[in-house]
C-alpha cells in the first residue's frame, strides 16, 4: 500500500472513531427542597443539634454541598439542576423569601431549574427577585407570561448550555394547575405540558441540539405522559409529588431511572434528603445507550461542609427566638406525612381541622375542611416548639369562614378526593362531618354517606364552614367556595390557631376516629 493510501485509510479510521464517539454526562439533581437549609429529622421536620451530632439527621445545605462536591469530583462532565419548589416550607422562607435559596444555589453551582408552583406563592414579584439574584436560567415552557410585565422576556421556556463540547437543551415544566395551587396572578396562562415540551424540543432540534433534558415540576404520572406523548426527550428530571425512585430502597415508587420508551425519568424525593445522580451515555446521534444511577442518601455519614454550616447558622440567628419557643406537648408523634394526609384521615389533619373548628364554633360554624397539601410535616412526641408547628403549617394562611349549601359541601368533598391516586394536595381533612369515598369510582361520583352533626347532609341547607383563605379563594380546585356567602378571609393565622389549640389540650393525644372511610 502506498504512503498516500495508508494516510487516507488512517484518516478514515480516525473519522469513523469520531463519528461513533460516546458522550457521557452525569446529571446531579434535587427537587422540592422547600427551604430545608438545616438538617431534617426522619419526619422531614426540624432536627435538634444533639440529634444531628448523634448522626440521626438528614440533609441540610451543608451536607448537600459536600455531596455535590464529591459527586462533581467523581465525574469529568456533569450538570447540576433542580426540579422546582425551592420556596416555602420553613421559617427561613418566611423570613428571607427567595434570597437565601438564591445564595445557596449560586454557591453550589446550579446550571438551571424549573419553576415549581410554590415559586409563585408570593406572586410574580418574589419569583422575579429570585430570578434576578440567581446566576443560572429559571425555566418554564408551559405558560404564556407575555401578559405579566415582571416575567415577560425574562422567564425563558428553554435554554441551551454547552458541556463537554456538546450542546444540551434544557426545558422547564410546571404544573398546569399552578393557578389553583399558588398565586401567579391573573396575567399568566398555563398550558398543556406535552404540547409545550414538544414545541421546545422542535425548536432545540432545529438548532442542532440532540440531547434534551426536561426539568419538570409536574409529578411522576405527568412525566410519564409527557414521555409517551413527545419525541426527542432524553431525560426528565422530576419533582412536585416527592417521588422516591430507587433500585435499592424498599418502598420506592419505581426504579431509578423509570424508562418510558427511550426516555429516562428520575426524581429524588424532597427536602434535600437525597442528591440524585444519573449517569447517561449518549451515542453520536444523541440517543441514550445507557442510563443508570441511584439517589444518594444524605444521612449522618455525609459530613457537613463547614463554611456552609456556618453560613446557615448565621442565617438562622434571627429565627431562633420565634421557633425555639415551646408552645405545647404531645404524648405521641403526630403523623402528618403527605402519603397519609393526601389519601385518608390522618392525625395531623384531625388536629388542624379540630383546631380550626374549635376556634370559630361559637360563630355558627359547623364544618371544617383543610386541604391535606397544606400539611407539610409530622411532629414527634414530647415538647412542641413554634418552629415545628410552622414547619407543618408554613404558608401563613388565615382562617376563612363562610356559608355554603350542603350540595356545595358534597361538591367540595368530591373535588377533594378527585386526585387521590396522584396524591393531590386537595384531599380534604375534616371536622364536624364524616364521609366515605370509593377510589374505584369515577372522580366526581366517589363521595357517599356525608353526615354533618350526626345527620345526613341536607343539599338545600346553608352550613357554616371554616377553611383557610387559600382554599376559600379557589385554591386546590375548591372553586365552588369562591362565591360563598358571608365570607370572611382574614381570621387568625392557622399556625397560631393550631399552636394555641395544642397548648390548651396539653399534653395532646393524636388520634383518628373514622371520620373518613375509604372504600376501594
Amino acid at each position: 500500500m502506498s504512503l498516500r493510501l495508508m494516510s487516507s485509510a488512517a484518516a478514515l479510521s480516525l473519522l469513523a472513531g469520531v463519528a461513533s464517539a460516546d458522550y457521557s454526562l452525569t446529571i446531579l439533581h434535587t427537587n422540592d427542597f422547600h427551604a430545608r437549609f438545616e438538617p431534617i429529622s426522619k419526619y422531614d421536620s426540624g432536627c435538634s443539634a444533639e440529634d444531628n451530632t448523634a448522626g440521626e439527621c438528614f440533609g441540610g445545605s451543608a451536607r448537600l454541598q459536600t455531596a455535590i462536591s464529591d459527586a462533581k469530583a467523581r465525574s469529568n462532565n456533569y450538570i447540576l439542576v433542580d426540579g422546582g419548589d425551592q420556596f416555602q416550607g420553613t421559617l427561613f422562607y418566611t423570613y428571607y423569601k427567595g434570597k437565601l435559596a438564591a445564595e445557596m444555589m449560586n454557591q453550589m453551582g446550579y446550571d438551571a431549574m424549573t419553576v415549581g408552583n410554590h415559586e409563585f406563592d408570593d406572586g410574580p414579584e418574589v419569583l422575579r427577585g429570585f430570578m434576578d439574584a440567581v446566576e443560572f436560567p429559571v425555566l418554564m415552557s408551559n405558560a404564556d407570561v407575555s401578559g405579566e410585565p415582571l416575567l415577560a422576556d425574562v422567564l425563558m421556556k428553554s435554554t441551551i448550555i454547552e458541556r463537554g463540547g456538546e450542546k444540551l437543551g434544557l426545558i422547564g415544566l410546571t404544573p398546569q394547575d399552578t393557578d389553583e395551587l399558588a398565586s401567579p396572578g391573573k396575567n399568566i396562562i398555563f398550558t398543556d405540558p406535552s404540547e409545550a415540551v414538544q414545541g421546545e424540543v422542535d425548536k432545540l432540534t432545529a438548532e442542532g441540539v440532540n440531547k434534551i433534558i426536561v426539568l419538570s415540576h409536574s409529578g411522576l404520572n405527568v412525566d410519564k405522559t409527557v414521555a409517551e406523548n413527545t419525541t426527542g426527550v432524553d431525560v426528565i428530571v422530576g419533582g412536585h409529588d416527592n417521588s422516591l425512585l430507587s433500585n435499592t430502597i424498599e418502598g420506592a415508587k419505581g426504579p431509578y431511572p423509570v424508562m418510558v420508551g427511550s426516555t429516562a425519568i428520575v426524581q429524588a424525593y424532597a427536602y434535600g434528603k437525597f442528591l440524585g445522580e444519573l449517569n447517561v451515555t449518549f451515542d453520536d446521534e444523541g440517543n441514550i445507550k445507557e442510563a443508570k444511577g441511584e439517589p444518594i442518601l444524605l444521612d449522618g455519614s455525609v459530613a457537613e461542609e463547614e463554611a456552609t454550616k456556618a453560613r446557615i447558622t448565621e442565617a438562622a440567628a434571627p429565627l431562633e427566638e420565634i421557633r425555639n419557643k415551646v408552645v405545647a406537648e404531645t404524648s405521641d408523634a403526630i403523623e402528618g406525612s403527605r402519603d397519609v394526609c393526601r389519601a385518608m384521615e390522618c392525625p395531623m389533619g384531625n388536629l388542624v381541622a379540630d383546631a380550626m373548628l374549635d376556634r370559630v364554633k361559637d360563630q355558627g360554624i359547623e364544618v371544617a375542611i383543610a386541604n391535606g397539601g397544606g400539611l407539610r410535616a409530622s411532629i414527634d412526641a414530647g415538647e412542641v416548639t413554634m418552629g415545628e408547628v410552622l414547619t407543618v403549617l408554613p404558608f401563613q394562611n388565615t382562617l376563612s369562614t363562610f356559608q355554603v349549601t350542603g350540595a356545595t359541601i358534597v361538591e367540595a368533598l368530591e373535588n377533594g378526593v378527585s386526585q387521590v391516586e396522584e396524591g393531590g394536595g386537595r384531599f380534604p381533612q375534616v371536622a364536624g362531618l364524616t364521609f366515605s369515598f370509593s377510589k374505584s369510582a369515577e372522580p366526581g361520583s366517589r363521595v357517599s354517606d356525608v353526615m354533618i352533626g350526626g345527620a345526613p347532609v341536607d343539599p338545600e341547607k346553608l352550613y357554616g364552614v371554616v377553611s383557610n383563605n387559600y382554599v376559600r379563594n379557589g385554591g386546590d380546585g375548591y372553586k365552588m367556595f369562591v362565591d360563598a356567602q358571608n365570607a370572611y378571609d382574614f381570621g387568625p393565622d392557622l399556625a397560631d390557631v393550631t399552636a394555641e389549640y395544642l397548648a390548651a389540650k396539653g399534653p395532646y393525644a393524636p388520634y383518628t376516629d373514622g371520620r373518613i372511610t375509604v372504600k376501594e
